[in-house]
């Protein structure tokens, strides 16, 4: 774990990182978690030795054979037992460091979802292909109320509240219905900027690393869309 704690708080949080085939990043990753986050790794089905490199690291291990994002996801945030959770991807394109900032809204009750917003700090780490689709998305929640930029890959929430939302995808569309389904419930939701940069090398984005990943996901997330996307339209993303 990173030397530097979580001096925001005392508590501990426990941070969901779905994994397939992430061995090449999943050492410094790990290793950067500032003290006080507390890794729980949802293997989801890895031929490449990404179990037991976790657990060498210190993470707790949990495995999802049904093979989805939201599925991962959804495993992990049921196998956490803090109150308030993260979820965070293992392929290192995300600072870790940065989950303190992330976690503190949700911690003092400003916030019921903070979402990060990807900044790319060069012209590689977010392919035009993978940009482009999650700027449709995030417009439609904007005309629905709901103001973010990005349908990010990590976010902070408290445990109990997100498994009573009820969100049902279990591929790719998670991210999607999370933000549709908090917007209906009335949810204060924040967007804070986050650095995102190149996936560790010798690892293979799911999304973004093809034109065909980025055309699944973003199937998943119309289907999304069809099924629950007109809640969006009842809230401006505030509690009464």
């Amino acid at each position: 774990m990173a030397a530097d704690s979580y001096t925001a708080t005392e508590c501990v949080v426990d941070v969901v990182l779905p994994c397939l085939d992430e061995a090449a990043a999943l050492p410094s990753v790990l290793e950067a978690l500032p003290d006080g986050f507390r890794p729980v790794v949802v293997d989801n089905g890895s031929r490449d030795g990404s179990p037991e490199i976790a657990t060498a690291h210190g993470a707790r291990v949990v495995h999802e054979t049904r093979r989805g994002y939201g599925a991962a996801v959804h495993t992990g945030i049921e196998a956490a037992s803090t109150d308030v959770v993260c979820v965070l991807d293992a392929d290192g394109s995300l600072d870790p460091a940065e989950l303190p900032r992330v976690v503190e809204p949700v911690r003092l009750g400003s916030a019921d979802l903070v979402v990060g917003r990807r900044l790319p700090v060069s012209r590689d780490a977010w392919p035009w292909h993978g940009r482009a689709g999650n700027a449709v998305l995030a417009a439609l929640l904007r005309h629905g109320g709901l103001p973010v930029h990005d349908i990010g890959p990590v976010r902070a929430f408290r445990r109990a509240e997100l498994l009573d939302l009820g969100i049902t995808d279990r591929g790719f569309g998670y991210p999607l219905e999370l933000l549709v389904r908090a917007a209906a419930a009335n949810w204060r939701v924040i967007e804070l900027d986050v650095s995102y940069r190149r996936r560790a090398k010798g690892t293979t984005s799911k999304v973004s690393g093809s034109v065909r990943g980025t055309a699944r996901a973003i199937r998943d997330m119309a289907a999304v869309w069809r099924r629950v996307g007109g809640d969006t339209k009842v809230t401006a993303g505030k509690r009464p």
